[in-house]
């Protein structure tokens, strides 16, 4: 059943508690939205398979939780991650302003150092924005992050975002070519110029 997937690659989601981790998640793996979807407690986990640039890659999707008190979890969950995606709401400032402890964590317990992150400004189709997408442009050139916004409620940049982020992963080969026991999968030839984003415009590439 499997024989024709790439790699299998190991994502999480991290970021303040409801910023929409989990909303994005469900967005992305079964097109679904419920705004009364309760806090996680500990860790999610789905799976879905996806095709980048004809390369199939099957997702391991780790959503965790924001809160301090399931922090005993981390060091395991950062474990061997090839992608993460950095969630703030750009309607709560302090969601974007906690980013920096969340990086830290992130540098001291991941175990590979060229992990891609994504950085995703969520809840776009709200009016009270606080964090303006200039703002989040920055702070993710800053770290050498792919960066976009989204809104997990209109499905605005969510499928975007995973995307952008697989292609990057598959495009650092190292990443998961260790990982993978088929060897023989040639790469598509984009790997030149992966800046542009196509559709998805606001993604400013790494290096």
């Amino acid at each position: 059943m499997d024989e024709d997937v790439l790699t299998t690659l190991k994502i999480l989601i991290i970021g303040e508690s409801g910023v929409g981790k989990s909303s994005l998640l469900l967005r992305f793996t079964d097109d679904t939205f419920d705004p009364e979807l309760a806090a996680t407690i500990g860790v999610d986990f789905k799976v879905k398979t996806i095709s980048v640039d004809g390369n199939k890659a099957k997702l391991a999707i780790w959503d965790t939780a924001g809160q301090e008190r399931f922090r005993t979890l981390t060091p395991s969950y950062y474990r061997g991650a090839q992608g993460v995606i950095l969630v703030y709401d750009v309607t709560r400032r302090d969601t974007f302003v906690k980013l920096d402890n969340w990086l830290t964590e992130l540098e001291t317990y991941c175990t590979r150092n060229d992990i891609v992150k994504m950085l995703v400004g969520n809840k776009i189709d709200k009016e009270n924005r606080e964090v303006d997408r200039n703002e989040g442009l920055k702070f993710a050139r800053k770290h050498s992050m792919l960066f976009i916004e989204a809104s997990a409620k209109t499905c605005d940049g969510v499928q975007c975002a995973f995307e952008e982020l697989v292609e990057k992963i598959i495009q650092t080969p190292g990443l998961w070519e260790s990982e993978s026991q088929n060897r023989v999968v040639k790469l598509s030839n984009k790997e030149d110029g992966y800046g542009g984003g196509g559709a998805c415009g606001g993604y400013c590439s790494v290096l």
